[in-house]
């Protein structure tokens, strides 16, 4: 069966990610995105990018490089800082980003949610 962002709609194929603001630094996935070309919705025109990671659907790509400590923008308002170097098209997420609420919010597993700064004994 063909995902959404493979069928052709006759002059452009859909994209696969959705810069929501135009000051956004990260687009949104709208489909599972694996490493390639993918097509992204900048300020209503469709840009080419390359996934260098796979990016799960809802979850956030960046669109330029996000240096250490900078600000992570979706929805044109800062979401979280760059907890390390982010690279153009790399999945953003926990495990590179940090709330500016919640102080623990980087050291969470990238995929399951679970503190990694815990220690049980």
């Amino acid at each position: 069966m063909k995902r959404p962002s493979d069928i052709d709609n006759g002059t452009a194929r859909l994209p696969h990610c959705l810069q929501l603001h135009g000051d956004d630094n990260v687009a949104v996935a709208l489909d599972d995105i694996a490493v390639g070309p993918i097509r992204v919705i900048c300020a209503g025109r469709t840009e080419s990018f390359t996934a260098i990671e796979q990016v799960a659907r809802g979850h956030k790509l960046s669109l330029r490089p996000i240096g250490d400590g900078e600000v992570v923008r979706k929805y044109g308002v800062a979401i979280g800082y760059a907890a390390e170097p982010i690279a153009v098209g790399a999945w953003v997420h926990t495990h590179n980003c940090r709330s500016g609420l919640d102080e623990r919010s980087h050291t969470l597993d990238r995929h399951t949610g679970a503190p990694t700064d815990t220690r049980y004994v």
